[in-house]
């Protein structure tokens, strides 16, 4: 028996604790997951598990634990420098980083994405409204990046040049977009109320209405399309995973729609696990997937 050397041991640790970190975070991002081949659900994992890890910082475990604002700045920094030192090294002390590190220079992500990352992060540690402009430079840092990134696990290994490079950049971008306006939508209320932010432009939560309710949904419905249309051109093997997370954040936008806006200042709407099942059966038959998917019977139901 070959014994594992101590960076092997050290890199599939680091690759096992992302994988934990995300998929104790999120159940649709496991969901979705299940439908990528080994290599690539790792090395997106690992690509969420940093900005989860980003996240907590700015407005999750940090702040529970008391920690001042200015601190909470540094960390932010001392993590965002880190992340850029095992960029260029291939290593870090901290196993998330480590991960990201290993996906990032395999697959050719490089601080052009990370860097907006990290200010529009920064960000929410500096801001508590957006005009257009700040908006839209958010959304592009903390949603569209992440979309990209995960766009150059998809393409490892695939030649993909001219005008379908730029539908499936512009459909990662749409993709991740529609998924943080949606969230923003339903976190409405607790974003206003626990943290003192207010994402949309023009927006009062206090006033809330039918009108604006639509015309926000209106926006991401125009995400969703144009990211549903690139879906085709992914390659074969990314296509059920992106279009699972598709329809379950088209599902959500759905009930966000049918819910009264008075109700949304109170209520963080969900799209409920059984419902979550039917949609990755319908997505497994359309995309035709015969390889089986681990917690998931062809009729869709958890064992």
């Amino acid at each position: 028996m070959v014994r594992e050397s101590g960076l092997s041991l050290y890199n599939r640790v680091a690759v096992e604790t992302s994988s934990m970190v995300i998929r104790s975070y999120s159940t649709s991002f496991g969901l979705a997951s299940r439908l990528l081949k080994s290599r690539t659900r790792l090395q997106i994992e690992a690509i969420y598990a940093l900005v989860r890890l980003a996240d907590e910082i700015v407005d999750g475990v940090a702040a529970e634990a008391d920690l001042p604002p200015d601190a909470v700045g540094r960390m932010l920094d001392e993590l965002e420098a880190e992340t850029h030192r095992a960029l260029k090294t291939g290593y870090s002390v901290n196993l998330v980083v480590h991960a990201f590190a290993l996906t990032a220079r395999t697959t050719g992500i490089t601080e052009e994405l990370t860097t907006p990352f990290f200010r529009s992060m920064r960000a929410d540690l500096l801001r508590t409204e957006h005009t257009a402009e700040s908006f839209n430079d958010y959304v592009y840092g903390s949603a569209e990046v992440i979309g990209l990134m995960c766009l150059q696990c998809f393409l490892h290994g695939t030649e993909v040049s001219g005008d379908r490079a730029k539908r499936l950049q512009e459909g990662a971008q749409r993709l991740g977009a529609a998924f943080q306006k949606v969230n923003f939508l339903r976190d409405l209320a607790d974003d206003f109320d626990t943290l003192g932010r207010s994402y949309f432009p023009g927006v009062s939560v206090g006033s809330f209405s039918e009108a604006d309710k639509h015309r926000l949904l209106d926006d991401i419905d125009a995400d969703l399309l144009i990211s549903g249309a690139s879906i085709a051109e992914l390659p074969p093997a990314a296509r059920p995973a992106v279009a699972l997370a598709q329809e379950l954040f088209s599902e959500l936008a759905r009930r966000l729609r049918a819910t009264p806006a008075v109700e949304l200042r109170g209520t963080r709407v969900r799209v409920p696990n059984p419902v979550k099942l039917r949609i990755a059966a319908a997505t497994l038959y359309t995309h035709r997937l015969r390889r089986p998917v681990p917690g998931i019977t062809k009729a869709g139901r958890q064992p």
